[in-house]
């Protein structure tokens, strides 16, 4: 399949599962999940893949795609380098955890399904019958090809003892787990590409510079308390370590104390309900043990390990837990609070004096998924964030003009990378383009521009190119070849026509002018505009004035001027085709606002255009766009 292909694939599955979501919310409330949780986790995962299927329209209409530049090899320009991307031959092999059962699989299998790999998912057991219900679903509807999707419920067995440098292993969970699958002989003998995203103690830091009264001040509480109390605090990126000013110290913990004071737990139906259970009795008693490590170094100010009040539920039967906000004086004496993670609504609320203080304790977790800084201070905010940066995967920065946009600290993104180093694991997920070439092989390739246009099916510079007596403008989409050429007659530039220009666009910048002294610039005498060029480049090439397939010009790319044009000199245009990307029809919505034209088979076609002068030698260079007219929709 090529990546359009992929992706419109993709885009029908979200489409679909979003007609079924319903059915998993029910599904998802017996892990434990209120109905915000239910909704980070299931229209969080669909969201994955309406947002991998859209990555279809920076990628071509093949199953690979090219990597990076164009490299020149020599000087006659017979030889030349450039990096593809292609499949690997393996399987995505996704081990993840039990805290996002439907947002953990389909935030990783959009990415190796865009990448063309498929995928085996073993899922936590706890939670594994939510992630099989959805399977079940994909599978049933059809959509993704027979075994490109397989389910592996309970222990993985001695799966990892069969993988090989095809493969691609990703685990989310525990550090001492990851490192335990990431130290397999068939991992380390094989080489194969494993990406680990552990539990880290992610932290949070107010700002010296905010003060009770202020917006960031209530969003600082606010979003404490949201990381806390979300899915029970059971998130690899949960907070687990607040920072805050020694001075607002007693004013920042007892004003989350009355925050958390207003959380009602118990059943997750119950409309009321803000907080649901545990997955399990044995996580709760896992993470009573680790508050007790905790305790012995910090105090409790809120909350109690061994007693909850619920609603519309059992207390004894459920895995309910109190939100527990512990309090530490000295953290930069104090080892448990930075190496000891309690897997739920359990944070640490900490002291610092100067700015740079908070971002050497961000540094004592060893490595975290994420970081967020609260401040209305630009110089703080870039101080914390270049500063801190070295040891989280994500920062971000909060303040009133973002906050009511934001995702949240907790909210990893399908368009940023996920991951962070360290004790996070030192790995690295979605992000885009960035997440697909995980599955992906990097090869580069040499030979001569015509070998180079050939494989990659890209025209590439330097090649010779293709001459047809019809004017590439009056061929549809599916009859244009890459490298397809022409070559314009020449233009005669004149001062006169320099000076219209300028007049016409009111760029009368001084090199444009024949007043000006040029002694000490750039330039011998007047010179024409670079955009006066592009401009005569399009008269040029520009063949008829009749209607023909092209619709219009969708804009330009890396456009450069590399040498002046002054007045008595020629230009002529090489013009070639360089790409093309088939686009389907957006079907009509009733919701759907009409747009002229939009109901046209279309595609882009990329060309690429040299600006050459007298002596053969290029004045410029540019990639144009075209929207042109197919035969037939997609």
């Amino acid at each position: 399949m090529t990546f359009q292909e992929r992706g419109r694939m993709l885009r029908a599955l979200a489409l679909h599962l979003t007609e079924k979501k319903n059915n998993f919310y029910a599904i998802s409330a017996q892990t434990g999940a209120t109905k915000v949780d239910s909704w980070i986790d299931i229209d969080g995962g669909i969201g994955n893949l309406f947002s991998n299927a859209s990555l279809r329209r920076k990628l071509p209409d093949a199953p690979f795609c090219l990597d990076g530049e164009t490299i020149g090899l020599s000087k006659q320009q017979t030889l030349m380098g450039h990096h593809i991307l292609v499949p690997k031959e393996g399987v995505a092999v996704h081990i993840n955890a039990y805290n996002f059962p439907v947002w953990g699989m389909l935030e990783k299998i959009a990415v190796n399904l865009m990448a063309g790999v498929p995928a085996i998912v073993k899922p936590a057991t706890v939670t594994s019958f939510l992630t099989e219900a959805v399977v079940r679903e994909i599978i049933a509807s059809g959509i993704l090809p027979q075994g490109a999707l397989q389910l592996l419920c309970g222990s993985a067995g001695n799966l990892l003892d069969f993988v090989t440098s095809q493969d691609v292993v990703t685990f989310t969970g525990s550090a001492y787990t990851g490192l335990k699958l990431k130290s397999h002989p068939a991992i380390l003998s094989e080489s194969v590409p494993f990406n680990m995203e552990a539990d880290s103690l992610n932290c949070m830091v107010l700002g010296t510079d905010v003060e009770p009264g202020m917006a960031e001040w209530d969003i600082f509480i606010k979003e404490v308390n949201k990381e806390m109390t979300v899915k029970a605090g059971q998130k690899c990126t949960a907070v687990r370590r607040i920072f805050v000013p020694d001075s607002k110290m007693e004013a920042v913990w007892k004003s989350l104390a009355q925050e958390l004071g207003k959380t009602v737990i118990g059943n997750p139906l119950n409309e009321k309900v803000r907080m649901g259970s545990l997955a399990g009795k044995s996580q709760r008693e896992e993470v009573k043990a680790q508050v007790q490590k905790l305790l012995t170094s910090c105090e409790l100010v809120y909350g109690s390990p061994e007693s909850v009040e619920v609603l519309d539920a059992d207390p004894e039967k459920g895995a309910f837990m109190s939100p527990l906000l512990l309090m530490n004086h000295t953290p930069f004496t104090s080892y448990e609070p930075h190496n000891v993670e309690a897997f739920g609504p359990v944070s640490t609320i900490m002291p610092y004096q100067h700015i740079t203080d908070a971002i050497a304790l961000s540094k004592l977790g060893k490595g975290s998924l994420c970081s967020s800084i609260i401040t209305a201070n630009p110089s703080i905010a870039t101080e914390y964030v270049i500063g801190a940066a070295s040891h989280h995967g994500r920062i971000l920065v909060l303040n009133e003009r973002c906050a009511k946009e934001s995702t949240g600290h907790g909210s990893p993104l399908p368009t940023l990378v996920h991951g962070g180093p360290g004790r996070a694991g030192g790995g690295e997920e979605m992000g885009g383009l960035r997440g697909i070439r995980h599955y992906m092989q990097r090869t580069a390739i040499q030979g001569s521009p015509e070998m180079i246009t050939a494989i990659t099916g890209v025209y590439q510079p330097h090649a010779a190119g293709i001459q047809t007596p019809v004017h590439p403008f009056k061929k549809m989409f599916e009859d244009l070849q890459i490298g397809e050429q022409i070559v314009t007659e020449k233009r005669v530039i004149t001062s006169e026509d320099i000076n219209r220009f300028a007049d016409l666009s009111g760029d009368h910048f001084y090199a444009h002018l024949t007043s000006t002294d040029f002694t000490d610039t750039m330039f011998e005498q007047q010179v024409a505009h670079g955009y006066f060029i592009m401009s005569i480049a399009a008269g040029l090439f520009v063949d008829s004035y009749e209607k023909n397939p092209v619709l219009l010009n969708y804009g330009i790319d890396e456009l450069r001027f590399t040498k002046p044009v002054y007045p008595g000199m020629s230009v002529y245009i090489r013009f070639t085709c360089k790409e093309k990307i088939a686009q389907e029809n957006k079907e009509k919505t009733p919701d759907m606002e009409y747009v002229k034209g939009m109901e046209i088979p279309k595609g882009i076609v990329k060309w690429y255009v040299e600006f050459l002068d007298d002596q053969d030698e290029l004045t410029g260079v540019a990639t144009i766009l075209t929207m042109v007219r197919m035969k037939n929709k997609i």
